[in-house]
């Protein structure tokens, strides 16, 4: 693609992001048996390409050093045979995500600041490919809150003051599990790992994601401590000038 008749508008960038990720669902779902015919581990280095017309492919990289756009992961092609089949379409769909993202910020390098939160903002209103691929449901509001006693088990959110609340786990069985099927599709917003009664999380109350505590190197104990949560993500966004 020539870089004159790149996408410049947000809405162009977002109709290019669009047709890309189609071309790249339809191959790890419609036409996931002959995709994975085409990724042969025999063959070399291998990536999913998503084009700007819907289509996909299954090809080598671009031989040009550096290359007009972003590159897919490279050799998808050898993990195949030696990884459930399911799980290796999982892992191509992370890859895809990110790839994605990285030719749609890409391509928008020359926005403004409020230009990049509103493409992503509509970015984000897609199911990403993973979520697609393993059946999720995409999850608009992720976050539990403390009303909902969403999360049991060593789980904390805090109320607006500031205070720390410990939602404790539930004391009818059933109800527990109701509650623990509920919000099985809430995931971890560093490794994006389902949600576990069984461990402890946490809830950043800048942008009201939830983390796996051990993910965030926070502890039940350092949580008791703290006023008001930043994750990684915000802290660093804070933080900058």
């Amino acid at each position: 693609m020539e870089m004159a008749s790149s996408p410049r508008s947000v809405e162009e960038i977002f109709k290019d992001f669009s047709a890309r990720r189609d071309g790249i669902v339809r191959a790890l779902t419609q036409d996931v048996d002959e995709f994975y015919t085409l990724c042969d581990p025999d063959k070399d280095n291998l990536c999913l390409y998503g084009h700007s017309n819907e289509s996909w492919e299954v090809t080598l990289p671009a031989e040009e050093v550096p290359p007009e756009l972003p590159e897919p992961a490279l050799g998808i092609n050898f993990a195949r045979d030696g990884m459930n089949r399911r799980d290796w379409l999982s892992l191509v769909a992370v890859h895809s995500d990110s790839w994605l993202l990285s030719v749609a910020f890409y391509l928008g390098a020359r926005l403004n600041r409020n230009e990049r939160k509103r493409l992503f903002s509509m970015i984000n209103e897609l199911p990403t490919v993973f979520e697609v691929v393993t059946d999720r449901k995409p999850v608009k509001d992720n976050k539990p809150t403390v009303d909902s006693g969403s999360k049991s088990r060593g789980s904390t959110k805090r109320s607006s003051d500031g205070q720390v609340k410990s939602i404790p786990k539930l004391a009818d069985d059933q109800g527990y599990e109701e509650e623990e099927d509920e919000h099985s599709e809430t995931l971890c917003g560093s490794c994006g790992g389902n949600y576990n009664a069984d461990e402890f999380w946490i809830g950043c109350d800048i942008c009201e994601r939830w983390y796996h505590g051990k993910c965030v190197k926070i502890t039940p104990a350092k949580a008791e401590s703290i006023k008001q949560y930043k994750c990684p993500s915000c802290s660093m966004k804070r933080g900058r000038p």
